[in-house]
């Protein structure tokens, strides 16, 4: 079968497992979820999707939210989609969820309660997700022009192809020298405005014009405030924008409200909100070197054994922005590599949770398949089918993921800044994407020992202290077999000596 052909039937068999195209409302993917708004929850079949070998796994959040991994779900997303509107007309077939088997996980409610309480989201929670979505559909550009970076360094520092690295030079920045454009773009499109209004008041901010006007007793810079001068000022745009539909008159709207838009908005960022922005990104540059150059390790073990329960509250999504700000200042993030530490520990975990439990052979078919999109940095496979489910293992993972972070929290507290050129991969998808300040080489062993230490840790501390010996007996357990129908003298045997007849 073609890939094409390939990815197609993958999301013809989603289609009528999740109720059909008339139950989905929207759909959208991210680095590796396939995205779907539903209109009945009750219509999907988990337990069938989650076995098409396509599916890694399954979450609840905000949207149903179907794990393909990375380039796979970008192919299989607009076959989806076509799907849907070819047959928004006809009614699929609603089927209840397949029956839990007594083989299945015997921690599945546990999973279940713990989707519902991400159902159960808070303002603040929603707002994140919101920045969130204004930055997930750069992230395949911040990758690409990461990569192309990375190999531009590795060729100027060994001198070759110097007809070519220019080139690459002006590929791998031109993007991040309009990113607040692509910012204010977004931006707009989410707070509900005209997308290209707001791209067009956040490229104020990089137009070189910029350093003629002065603001608070300075001139400006071209970028200063970044991306978060463009979400600012986009957003503003958006809000005078929704003022000017609400009073002017549908005869001049089309002329009056993008004139007043950009123009309110457009002074507001130049004799504000550019020098406060710039002032926050800053001191969000300064924040980060001075808690890894002070409290590297101890800042490494928190931030790295952390951040799994934040993925799990929603609360990592404030992060992209400090990560971009960073990029956008340092070239690099150095946060990203530690927070990566987290996964390292997921892996380390499955493969205890595999040696201790060799009778349970659900887990450990699913450790299997999960394992290798663990190593390249594809978590919620193992998060939500094996170590979140089970409880202690979880915790365990979390405290392999915090002693890689203190390792190579260690290192940048030591001088070696060790930081990625982009945000979005982890694991071993990380290593092109390495940048510091004392070449490739040093950087990438850096992290190359933090994951085998995020291996280890989560290995050890999973294998002596994720399992109580109660959990052990429980999960260590043979499948029982099917119940056969008994003689009638052994049921009578068994009634008068008071034993169970199963």
């Amino acid at each position: 079968m073609s890939e094409e052909n390939k990815h197609h039937a993958t999301a013809a068999a989603i289609l009528p497992l999740v109720g059909g195209a008339r139950n989905v409302t929207s759909v959208a993917h991210c680095m590796t979820r396939l995205r779907l708004g539903l209109h009945d929850r009750s219509l999907v079949q988990d337990e069938r999707i989650k076995a098409l070998p396509a599916v890694m796994g399954v979450v609840e959040d905000d949207t149903y939210q179907i794990v393909l991994g990375p380039g796979t779900v970008a192919r299989v997303t607009p076959e989806f989609e076509a799907l849907v509107d070819a047959e928004k007309s006809a009614a699929a077939p609603a089927h209840g969820p397949e029956p839990v088997t007594a083989g299945e996980l015997a921690a599945q409610g546990a999973a279940l309660r713990a989707e519902r309480k991400a159902r159960n989201a808070t303002p603040f929670k929603l707002f994140l997700r919101r920045i969130a979505n204004i930055f997930v559909p750069l992230i395949p550009a911040l990758i690409g022009c990461g990569i192309i970076a990375g190999l531009n360094g590795l060729l100027v520092n060994l001198h070759w192809l110097p007809g070519l690295t220019p080139a690459l030079t002006a590929m791998a920045s031109g993007f991040m020298a309009l990113i607040a454009v692509f910012v204010g773009y977004h931006t707009a499109k989410e707070f509900g405005g005209t997308p290209v209004l707001g791209g067009a008041v956040a490229s104020v901010i990089v137009y070189a014009g910029v350093a003629d006007v002065e603001a608070f007793g300075r001139h400006l810079s071209p970028g200063q405030g970044g991306v978060l001068g463009a979400l600012g000022a986009a957003w503003l745009g958006v809000y005078v924008e929704k003022q000017c539909r609400r009073r002017v008159p549908e005869a001049v709207d089309v002329l009056v409200t993008p004139t007043v838009t950009v123009l309110v908005a457009g002074l507001a960022t130049l004799f504000g909100l550019m020098f406060l922005a710039g002032q926050v990104s800053t001191w969000i540059g300064d924040a980060a070197d001075w808690l890894l150059s002070h409290g590297g390790a101890g800042a490494g073990f928190l931030l790295g054994g952390l951040f799994l329960p934040l993925v799990m509250l929603g609360l990592h999504q404030a992060l992209i922005p400090i990560h971009t700000t960073l990029i956008e200042g340092a070239g690099f993030t150095v946060l990203l590599p530690i927070l990566a530490m987290a996964g390292a520990g997921q892996v380390g975990a499955a493969i205890a949770i595999y040696l201790r439990l060799p009778r349970n052979t659900s887990i450990r078919t699913t450790i299997k398949s999960a394992l290798w999109p663990g190593f390249l940095g594809v978590g919620e496979p193992l998060i939500y089918g094996v170590s979140l489910p089970l409880g202690r293992p979880f915790v365990t993972a979390c405290a392999g993921g915090a002693f890689g972070g203190a390792f190579v929290g260690l290192f940048n507290q030591l001088g070696t800044d060790v930081g990625s050129t982009a945000i979005g991969p982890s694991g071993w998808a990380l290593f092109p994407l390495l940048d510091g300040n004392h070449g490739l080489g040093r950087t990438v062993a850096v992290y190359a020992a933090g994951l085998l230490v995020g291996y280890a840790a989560g290995f050890l501390a999973t294998y002596y202290f994720g399992f109580t010996r109660t959990m052990l007996t429980e999960l260590n357990s043979a499948p029982a077999p099917a119940p056969q129908e008994r003689p009638a003298s052994v049921e009578r045997a068994a009634e008068k000596a008071g034993t169970p007849g199963a």
